[in-house]
């Protein structure tokens, strides 16, 4: 009797400890904070449909999943160290983010280093191809994207261009790539500019571009940055000539309507997978898209939870090895088919060509 006492004792003992229906964790490190938080703030939206359509459908495990959010502040340190906490502390198996190619390339190192699966839901430079090999992208990289817009731009009869890019692994992966299928097509490429992001003005690298003298001025832009830089262009005049945006989400919800009117771009394609995905978003928040960005956020999620189900445990060797056959039978999601290539990365790539009119921005 004593030992049957003692027994149910340590066992409610350890139901205090472990409970039974205990939450599977995964962690999301966003910029939700700084200059790319409306980015950041619009994955973390896509993320909580995602985990909403998860549990759902019984959850990962046969237990809830649920997502622990880290702030990077768009700094890299502060993402390490956000990565870190959620490795030490937390014990997540799976970590996704973050949105900057130039911080998600040393925080995914980190986690390489940890031998933890890391999923780059939003960074497109080519470096990311080389974090290591428990890194993967559900998201295509710069090489493909480039590609597209400058044949875009050139089907615009635009010829001669002026390149405004971030200088950082993310901006200069951009304009390398295009500049590289630009000039491969026949294009000329009057400047170059790399700037700083952060800047509380543009003007001096605007007016150089300016100089140039180009048909149409070709540019990427974080969201405040892209704001600011569509308002100095507007003041200077030089909106007299078209403006292309590589990539035009990232800064759209941070420009005011009467500095972008006639904005051309394109942006990876976030409902090709025609899953009910925008019905939902919009549902739920009661707003058009806000970026191109939480559709990948979403997917990495559906990415997550079906690896953590075919491996059938936490266990970080056995998810990766789910990653790996995952990466070969594909993933359907709200972005159309995730399927990786050898080194992890997403293999296709669905984009489209959007325009801004009034206050809306549409396909065209």
């Amino acid at each position: 009797m004593k030992m049957k006492t003692r027994f149910l004792a340590v066992a409610c003992l350890l139901a205090m400890i472990i409970p039974a229906h205990a939450d599977v964790l995964v962690g999301a490190v966003l910029p939700l904070s700084g200059v790319n938080s409306r980015g950041g703030e619009d994955q973390r939206r896509g993320i909580e449909l995602a985990v909403k359509e998860v549990n759902a459908r019984g959850g990962v495990l046969g237990q809830p999943l649920k997502v622990v959010y880290e702030d990077s502040g768009n700094t890299s340190q502060r993402a390490i160290d956000a990565a870190r906490k959620l490795v030490s502390v937390d014990k997540v198996p799976i970590v996704i983010g973050e949105y900057s190619s130039g911080i998600t390339i040393p925080m995914g190192q980190y986690l390489v280093g940890e031998g933890v699966p890391h999923l780059n839901p939003a960074s497109t430079s080519g470096l990311v191809r080389n974090i290591g090999a428990t890194s993967f992208s559900m998201v295509g990289l710069d090489n493909v994207s480039t590609e597209f817009a400058a044949k875009d731009v050139l089907e615009h009869g635009w010829k001669k261009v002026a390149v405004l890019a971030m200088n950082n692994a993310f901006g200069q992966g951009v304009a390398n790539e295009f500049n590289k299928h630009f000039k491969e097509l026949g294009g000329v490429v009057t400047t170059t500019i790399m700037y700083t992001s952060g800047q509380t003005t543009y003007r001096r690298e605007l007016q150089q571009a300016e100089a140039s003298k180009p048909d149409a001025y070709v540019f990427t832009a974080y969201g405040a940055d892209g704001g600011l830089m569509m308002q100095e262009s507007y003041e200077l005049g030089l909106q007299e000539m078209p403006w292309y945006s590589v990539l035009i989400t990232m800064h759209n919800a941070d420009t005011p309507a009467e500095f972008k009117q006639g904005l051309i771009g394109m942006d990876v394609d976030y409902t090709a997978g025609d899953t009910g995905y925008k019905q939902a978003y919009e549902a739920a928040y009661d707003q058009p898209f806000a970026s191109a960005w939480s559709g990948y956020a979403h997917d990495a999620v559906l990415f997550a939870a079906a690896a953590l189900n075919k491996a059938g445990s936490t266990d970080r060797a056995a998810v990766l090895k789910a990653i790996e056959e995952l990466g070969n039978e594909g993933v359907n999601g709200a972005t159309g088919e995730i399927k990786l290539d050898a080194d992890g990365q997403r293999v296709w790539q669905p984009y489209q060509k959007l325009k801004v009119e009034g206050k809306d921005i549409v396909r065209y």
